[in-house]
């Protein structure tokens, strides 16, 4: 039971991850729609919110299906009677890394406008 609940939550963070991108891959478009009726602002680069969204996007489908990957090869090595220390947690260490990582991005884009 308890790994269907860790596959759940992996899931449930894929799935965040990818409605987060989406909401930051729009944030340029509604930057751009407020932007519109005041012709008096200078030109605010919206590029930089798309790509990043889409990489959120992209890193929620990868958390989704590394889980759902992590998680069969634990099931078949419980079921096998060969469940070993082999199954270490460096796939949360990645996804919190690349996660940082983006934040930074996020945080200096912000910064910019």
């Amino acid at each position: 039971m308890a790994a269907e609940r860790t596959l759940l939550a992996w899931i449930r963070t894929g799935v965040a991850l990818m409605g987060f991108g989406f909401v930051v891959a729009r944030f340029g478009l509604f930057l751009r729609e407020i932007r519109a009726p005041t012709a008096t602002l200078p030109d605010i680069r919206l590029g930089l919110s798309l790509p990043v969204g889409i990489a959120l996007v992209i890193l929620g489908i990868l958390v989704t299906a590394g889980a759902a990957l992590r998680h069969q090869r634990y099931v078949t090595a419980l079921r096998a009677g060969q469940f070993t220390v082999q199954f270490r947690s460096r796939f949360p260490l990645v996804i919190a890394v690349l996660l940082a990582l983006v934040g930074v991005i996020m945080a200096g884009y912000l910064a910019l406008i």
